[in-house]
């Protein structure tokens, strides 16, 4: 709405003066003709004409089309050609074993048939895995949705499958009974899912800071002291392996083979999102701001950096095996990792100074 008073003044027909009106004023009318001219003594009040918005695309304008599977097609026709392959050559062998003794084919039978047990367990295990970690993917996204509609329906609906996926778990028991009388109240979806937050998975992301925190020193120390770099990367990938793997049985997930595989995709992805291994947090000049050069060696301070970047790979395991997204709280950073590190830094260099003088 606006006052074409104000305009109408400034016309040389009129040559009035700037006046104020009331909205309740009888001499206050409203129009909807915007170049209306108001008499002398009278505002008019003109409705602006609302700005029309372009009309969007749908979002499949920019989706690509799925093309035709050439390479499904591929690796289907190679799979079964190697199945064929393999199946042909156990039976070649164990007809060569009856062939030549009778005890020799039944016992290549029975290790033929525990192979078979075995990779039928390995299937099992790899697609429950997988299904366990869509699970968790699926709620946390569902949670965070359920927190920023606000909608109490869909929370309690998740948080029950939430509690659920820790049923079995003796530690969270007291988080599961304090989060179920939560949901007997009335209480707002965004409330529910940060208690959820600060009762069941409070405990449990603890103990994930404090894998974390243990990696990253032992990454530290191993960098410190080792005398080859090709020692340095072994540990370092090892450390890191051990620790999403970790923390993804702490939040549920106990990934196999091929749900690590699909983890490690996330926590690359991830880390590319939240601006890679050294953006982000400034992880460069957080350390040189600490005098970090200044008060440790070289092989030291090497050391205190890859246990930063360790430490930001377990952050971002973190953030990926965990069934609900960070509410209430903005999540474990590097910072609160790096006092500690650089602390055991400074031990490390006072005790190295302390042996060198005794020399």
């Amino acid at each position: 709405m606006t006052d074409t008073s104000s305009t109408s003044s400034a016309s040389p027909r009129s040559g009035r003066k700037p006046t104020a009106f009331r909205l309740d004023d009888r001499n206050v009318r409203l129009t909807e003709d915007p170049a209306a001219v108001p008499d002398n003594d009278e505002a008019l009040i003109a409705a602006l004409e609302e700005e029309t918005e372009t009309p969007r695309l749908p979002a499949t304008a920019s989706s690509p089309k799925s093309a035709f599977g050439f390479g499904k097609w591929i690796a289907i026709g190679f799979g079964g050609l190697v199945s064929l392959a393999a199946g042909l050559a156990v039976d070649a062998l164990i007809r060569d074993l009856f062939s030549k003794t009778e005890w020799l084919g039944w016992a290549g039978i029975g290790l033929a048939t525990l192979a078979a047990l075995g990779l039928a367990g390995f299937i099992l295990r790899e697609l429950l895995g997988l299904l366990r970690l869509g699970k968790i993917d699926h709620l946390r996204a569902a949670l965070a949705k359920a927190a920023e509609e606000d909608d109490a329906r869909a929370a309690g609906h998740h948080l029950k499958e939430l509690m659920a996926l820790y049923q079995d778990r003796p530690e969270t028991a007291r988080g599961r009974k304090q989060l179920t009388g939560h949901m007997r109240e009335i209480i707002d979806g965004r409330d529910l899912v940060v208690l959820a937050e600060r009762d069941l998975l409070r405990p449990l992301d603890l103990e994930a800071k404090r894998i974390v925190m243990n990696s990253a020193k032992r990454v530290s120390l191993v960098t410190a002291v080792s005398p080859r770099a090709l020692i340095d990367l072994l540990a370092v990938l090892i450390e890191n392996m051990r620790t999403i793997r970790r923390v993804a049985a702490l939040y549920g997930g106990r990934p196999g083979t091929l749900g690590f595989l699909r983890l490690a995709r996330q926590i690359a992805t991830h880390l590319a999102l939240t601006g890679g291994m050294a953006a982000g947090d400034s992880l460069a000049s957080q350390v040189l701001g600490h005098g970090l050069a200044a008060r440790l060696s070289a092989r030291l301070g090497e050391g205190v950096i890859n246990g930063l970047l360790t430490s930001r790979i377990g952050i971002a395991a973190i953030a990926v095996c965990r069934p609900a997204p960070f509410i209430d709280t903005k999540g474990p950073s590097v910072t609160e990792f790096m006092t500690e590190l650089l602390n055991t830094g400074d031990r490390k260099t006072e005790e190295k100074t302390e042996d060198s003088n005794k020399k």
